[in-house]
Parts: C-alpha cells; structure tokens; sequence
C-alpha cells in the first residue's frame, strides 16, 4: 500500500511547518481558533465560538484531498491556524482566493510572513491559476503588511462592501499575478 501523497506535502517554517490538517488537531484547533480578535477579521463563516462540532467537521471536510487546498500551520506540535485558498469559477476560474488566520498567540511573530509565500508558490505551481488575491477588512494593517511582503499589490479598496459585527467596513483587495510571481522568484533568485 503506498501513502497518500497528502502525508507528503509538508511545508517548514522557521518555528514550525505547513501540513495538511489530521485527526488530533481538533483540541488545539478549538483552542486557537475560538478567539473574538480572530473572528473580528475573518467571514462570518467562520465560527465563533469555535466548537467541537465545528473542529471535527473542519478536519473532516480537509484530510481527505490528494492536493490539500487548506494547511495547517502547525507549532510545537499544534495546529494554531490555518492558510488556505478557493479557485473560483465562470469568468474567474483562472482566480485564487487565498485567506489564512493564526493564532493571536503568534501574532506579530512573522509566521504569515513565511506561510503566505510559500502558498502562493504550491498554488501557482499545481494549479491554472493567472492570479491569486485576498480580501482584508479595514483596519487589519498586519494582514495587508504581509501580502505586501509576499509581493501582492493593492489593487481596489471596495468602499463600506463588508458587514461586521453590525458595522460597514472597507474590504482591501490584493492580487499577484503569475508574471509577477515569476518575476519576484527571479529577482530573488539572482540575489
């Protein structure tokens, strides 16, 4: 019998690793991911608070991919968030969505800093993408930092066209094309 090639796809970070998500990681993923601060800068989709139910059908719903389309970021043997990614459809099929959170434990730490390029490299490369963009509501300055260090441009700022927590917010949009990804790994490559 030979392994499923999601054991393979492993990712290292500076203090951890991306990895697909695997029964066990229920416990720290309530842990983590049940935290207002978090759930004030992601959808609503998201579900605070963060439950038992919720992780087991996180877990459920992603361990099963050959080319996993969410990682676990994991530290110290724990899984403290996540990064992950849509391809859309229609007229936006050649378009990723790519969103992540992390832990407010490691927040500041330069972990997204590290994850975000690295998805948008496992995403150009396996899959007929032309452009991967992110969505950030007003106000979350340290996600729209690390899309600027990962090489994505601020396109469009979406005027009051998100609802949180009763309250219209801008929504950010960042986008790195594939020519442009192509042209930062050579620049970083001649250095």
């Amino acid at each position: 019998m030979t392994p499923s090639t999601t054991t393979l796809i492993c990712f290292p970070l500076s203090i951890g690793q991306l990895r697909p998500w695997r029964e066990g990681d229920e416990d720290s993923l309530i842990h983590h991911a049940s935290n207002r601060h978090i759930w004030n800068n992601v959808r609503d989709f998201f579900p605070y608070p963060y439950t038992p139910r919720d992780a087991h059908s996180w877990i459920r719903s992603n361990k099963s991919y050959q080319q996993p389309s969410n990682m676990a970021i994991e530290i110290n043997g724990q899984a403290v968030g996540n990064i992950g990614f849509t391809v859309k459809d229609d007229i936006y099929r050649y378009n990723a969505e790519i969103g992540y959170w992390i832990s407010e434990d490691y927040w500041g730490r330069g972990v997204m800093s590290e994850a975000v390029p690295i998805m948008t490299n496992y995403i150009f490369q396996n899959f007929q993408v032309n452009r991967i963009f992110a969505c950030v509501l007003e106000g979350n300055i340290g996600s729209m930092r690390v899309l600027e260090h990962a090489g994505y441009r601020h396109e469009a700022i979406h005027r009051k066209a998100a609802v949180k927590n009763n309250q219209y917010l801008d929504e950010h949009i960042f986008a790195i094309l594939r020519s442009e990804h192509k042209q930062l790994n050579a620049a970083e490559g001649s250095k």
